[in-house]
């Protein structure tokens, strides 16, 4: 099976863990237009990556910003498991003491999860 045919085999869903990323951005009540990207499956640049356990090809997908740094990640296991990373590095909007890292998603296509990953704010 050649990438393409991996990519549009996950699309569904691809694009359910990307609305998970979103709604989970979106309720920690950043102001609109504060966050600048938001993950999109199409936006994502997918390669196969081999499995060094199973020998199996993993579709690995990346999000970068307009200056080409990379702000994200998807990887779907040869399991049929997840997991997702996707960053805000931002103060979070209710909480001052604390700062959003980025969001984590992962599980499978009938449970997914995912978490906003904090850190405390420096003293």
């Amino acid at each position: 099976m050649n990438l393409s045919e991996h990519v549009d085999i996950r699309r569904q869903l691809g694009e359910s863990i990307c609305r998970k990323l979103c709604d989970e951005i979106d309720k920690l009540g950043f102001n609109a237009g504060e966050i600048e990207n938001y993950p999109i499956y199409e936006d994502a640049e997918f390669s196969l990556v081999k499995d060094p356990y199973t020998g199996d090809d993993n579709l690995t997908g990346n999000w970068y910003d307009k200056r080409k740094r990379r702000i994200g990640s998807l990887q779907f296991n040869s399991d049929d498991t997840f997991y997702a990373e996707y960053d805000v590095v931002k103060t979070h909007p209710a909480k001052p003491k604390w700062f959003v890292e980025a969001i984590n998603a992962w599980g499978k296509a009938d449970n997914i999860k995912a978490e906003a990953k904090l850190l405390p704010m420096p003293e």
